[in-house]
């Protein structure tokens, strides 16, 4: 049995892409032991693949009010609202190292609200949700009960940036059937071998 397609559109050689993705690629792959999907499916479009990891560096590896395991959270949370298995999963692992907390990835994108997490994390969410899915509604009582929990505007920016951009990803997540990888099944979720 031959392994499923991980996008309905071409995945191009590693050999075919312009040097500065190729580059990007082996870089993730010396990190990680493997090469992430996302990375091979959205290289379908250079131009594209350049400006979504620059949106995405931009939101995620950048300091601030939020720790890397709450900007994972709104990723998971927000992708489980939005159906997306790929994130899930993907981000699910990031989650689960970076918290290191094998439970709290699939609690989250099942039903944040249920989840172990903080009664800041809970509001972090709330309103990440609500960016998500009716960002229509968000008032300023949003912002109050983010402020509540001791966030600053910077980080109401932060957090509804994050949903937001992940409401595209999870689409063209879906768009494309992209499958995540194997690997990220277990990541975070049994200690590593050292």
């Amino acid at each position: 049995m031959s392994a499923p397609p991980v996008s309905r559109f071409p995945v191009p050689a590693l050999a075919d892409l312009p040097e500065d993705i190729r580059a990007r690629i082996l870089a993730v792959q010396e990190k990680a032991g493997f090469v992430p999907n996302v990375f091979v499916t959205l290289a379908h479009r250079p131009a594209e693949f350049r400006a979504f990891f620059a949106y995405h560096d931009a939101l995620m590896e950048k300091e601030g009010g939020l720790t890397k395991a709450e900007r994972e959270m709104i990723v998971v949370a927000t992708s489980g609202a939005n159906d997306c298995l790929y994130c899930i999963v993907a981000h699910g692992a990031i989650l689960r190292i970076y918290a290191k907390n094998p439970l709290v990835a699939d609690q989250v994108a099942t039903n944040y609200r249920k989840a172990d997490v903080t009664p800041r994390q809970r509001a972090m969410l709330a309103f990440a949700l609500k960016v998500a899915l009716e960002s229509s509604a968000i008032g300023d009582d949003d912002f109050a009960a983010l402020k509540e929990h001791g966030f600053s505007d910077e980080d109401a920016w932060d957090i509804g940036a994050i949903a937001a951009f992940f409401a595209l990803s999870n689409r063209m997540a879906n768009l494309i059937a992209m499958r995540p990888n194997d690997e990220f099944y277990l990541l975070g979720r049994v200690p590593r071998a050292k």
